[in-house]
């Protein structure tokens, strides 16, 4: 939080996300980490990662470059997701926003509300019939994901007042 040229918005976000006050590298930071998430497309080492904790958390996030290859990850990672439909554990927005739509649409929403957003996510893991290292969101080609997602959406966008037409 005290770095020179952050706005108000990441200075916050600083100051929330780095309680123990850590500086320096990325690499030092991942020492006895759990957990990884990547989301700025930047890249990782190797050696980074292999200093995280026994059984660590990887989500590689970025896409189509995740900051760390999962073939990589998976050496010392328990759970690794990234981005990309050609791995497992795709996490990204693919699973939500056909079903979204779908679910605003046809209720004839006036706006997408928080909640709704919520019963997405909901819906998404309830679709999850197992939990697995390699399965821990289900994939977006499951056809059951948007159809669950839709109706999730339509309820509550029924329930926030904002459709209009009811089902």
């Amino acid at each position: 939080p005290d770095r020179a040229g952050l706005n108000d918005a990441k200075a916050a976000l600083a100051a929330a996300s780095n309680p123990r006050g850590l500086t320096g590298t990325v690499a030092e930071a991942l020492v006895g980490a759990d957990v990884f998430i990547g989301v700025s497309g930047g890249t990782i080492s190797e050696s980074a990662i292999a200093g995280m904790a026994a059984d660590a958390i990887i989500f590689s996030l970025a896409n189509p470059t995740p900051e760390i290859h999962p073939e990589v990850a998976r050496k010392y990672a328990a759970v690794v997701a990234t981005g990309r439909s050609d791995f497992p554990n795709q996490i990204n927005n693919v699973l939500a926003f056909p079903g979204l739509f779908r679910g605003a649409l046809d209720v004839q929403a006036r706006k997408i509300t928080p909640n709704m957003h919520l019963a997405a996510a909901d819906a998404i893991a309830a679709v999850g019939d197992r939990v697995a290292p390699d399965y821990i969101v289900p994939s977006p080609f499951d056809r059951r994901v948007a159809v669950s997602v839709a109706a999730a959406v339509s309820a509550a966008a029924t329930a926030d007042g904002v459709a209009r037409i009811s089902l």
